[in-house]
């Protein structure tokens, strides 16, 4: 009975205790709730930790922010010479930028009228009519016609003009002349290089002004002999003349002439030093993909400010050659020829910038991201369940990529950069066409791979796969 009678006493003050607990924690919870309601907040947070950690945050993300922008700012720089070291010391890469220029007619026409300018000077009308004029006289004609011959001087001047205008237009539409272009650019390609380096050159010069000439002697040459063929035997006597057109007049010249070695070495290091600036800013970044998105969004602005450069500066460019140069066409044409590479390589950085931010936000962790790739892995779930549905599944394959899933990505992902950063000449086109290779391939990977199934580890050795079996149909 006393054992009873204790037992029934214990349960008792236990049920007691539970009350009295449960009491305390009521009044404990109305408590903190009166506290929230009144805005002073738990008193049990612990604030220590995050005030000790802000400094160390605020010191990484203005790191971050000087880095990228330090990156951006020396982007377009770093375009700019990476273009000149190229078109300086590449050949293939100078003789593309010019060669085209031989077959716009603006060029032709200035070419030819330089030709026909070179050829008249040495073609003395006056004299060859006074040579006239006294070979009749001598032979008694009168004066009458000795006039007459020579008030002809300036129609046969005009006429021998014409002529030799028509000869110089058939010279440069033809393609002895583009021939004849390519193969002086080219081997002057190496003067240009010994002119930069100040050791001087015979087909390419630099003068004070910055003026970049090319030697026509070769093109007049085929403009005597073109006159010899139809009839004017006077050509044949023109002697050797050192002729140059004007391919660029710029100030900027000499002093690249002046800073060879300094553009060659901007050229090859600068654009390294630009994108590990980047890189750093978003290494160092907390909220790496947020952070890799602006800096992809500031390369692409940087190239839409040079691009506006460029635009200012070829409008400069051209005002400056007014009343200098005859035909403004022609260096406009020329001025967007030489331009053409840069303008190709800042399209394509900015291209470039946009789709690693586009990249960078697909794969954040914002709200947005992150519900665009819940969508998109629930639309793959389903279609690879209607697909197993029906008997068509990946089976070992594909569980093989769902537990590799990761490491497959970053391999397509360093395909492509690898792709991009091996080409010898990267266009927007190859840009676009990359992102979007990799970007169907890992579609097609999220599409494949198979979650791992729940019986996996409790499968035994040998025990048939039942769910990839094809289902008998009824």
């Amino acid at each position: 009975m006393s054992g009873t009678t204790d037992g029934g006493r214990d349960g008792a003050g236990a049920a007691q205790d539970a009350a009295a607990r449960l009491a305390a924690l009521e009044r404990e919870n109305a408590e903190l709730r009166a506290r929230l309601a009144a805005g002073s907040g738990p008193v049990l947070v612990a604030a220590a930790p995050p005030v000790a950690r802000e400094p160390r945050h605020r010191g990484r993300a203005a790191a971050a922010v000087v880095l990228i922008v330090l990156g951006a700012l020396l982007a377009p720089v770093a375009v700019v010479a990476a273009w000149a070291e190229r078109t300086l010391t590449d050949t293939d890469r100078y003789v593309a930028t010019v060669a085209p220029i031989a077959a716009d007619p603006a060029v032709q026409g200035a070419v030819a009228g330089r030709l026909t300018d070179v050829v008249m000077e040495q073609i003395d009308v006056q004299a060859i009519l006074g040579t006239v004029v006294d070979g009749l006289e001598q032979q008694g004609v009168g004066p009458r016609a000795t006039d007459a011959l020579t008030q002809l001087e300036g129609p046969l001047t005009s006429g021998v003009e014409s002529f030799v205008r028509r000869a110089a237009d058939g010279v440069v539409s033809s393609s002895a002349f583009e021939d004849a272009w390519v193969q002086a650019n080219r081997v002057a390609h190496e003067q240009l290089v010994a002119t930069m380096r100040g050791e001087g050159g015979e087909l390419l010069q630099i003068g004070q002004d910055g003026q970049l000439t090319i030697q026509l002697s070769g093109m007049i040459d085929l403009l005597k002999q073109r006159l010899v063929d139809r009839g004017l035997g006077v050509a044949a006597r023109i002697p050797e003349v050192d002729a140059t057109f004007t391919v660029m007049q710029t100030s900027q010249l000499v002093q690249v002439q002046n800073r060879y070695a300094q553009v060659v070495a901007l050229g090859t290091w600068l654009p390294w030093i630009s994108l590990g600036l980047l890189a750093a800013g978003v290494l160092v970044a907390r909220h790496r993909s947020r952070t890799l998105v602006v800096a992809g969004l500031a390369l692409a602005a940087a190239m839409v400010v040079l691009g506006i450069g460029l635009a200012v500066g070829r409008a400069i460019y051209l005002d400056a050659l007014q009343g200098v140069v005859l035909r403004l066409d022609a260096a406009e044409v020329l001025f967007d020829q030489v331009v053409s590479f840069l303008r190709v390589t800042l399209r394509t950085v900015g291209v470039l910038g946009l789709v690693v931010a586009l990249v960078a936000y697909l794969g954040g962790g914002s709200a947005s991201a992150r519900s665009l790739r819940a969508g998109a892995g629930r639309g793959f779930a389903s279609l690879r369940g209607y697909g197993e549905r029906r008997g068509v599944s990946t089976g070992r394959v594909g569980e093989w990529l769902g537990r590799y899933r990761t490491l497959v990505r970053v391999v397509i992902i360093a395909v492509a950069a690898l792709v991009l950063l091996l080409a010898g000449s990267p266009t927007p086109g190859l840009v676009i066409g990359t992102a979007l290779v990799a970007g169907v391939l890992v579609a097609l990977l999220e599409l494949v791979a198979r979650p791992p199934r729940p019986d996996d580890g409790a499968a035994t050795p040998g025990t048939p796969d039942v769910v990839d079996a094809p289902q008998p149909s009824h």
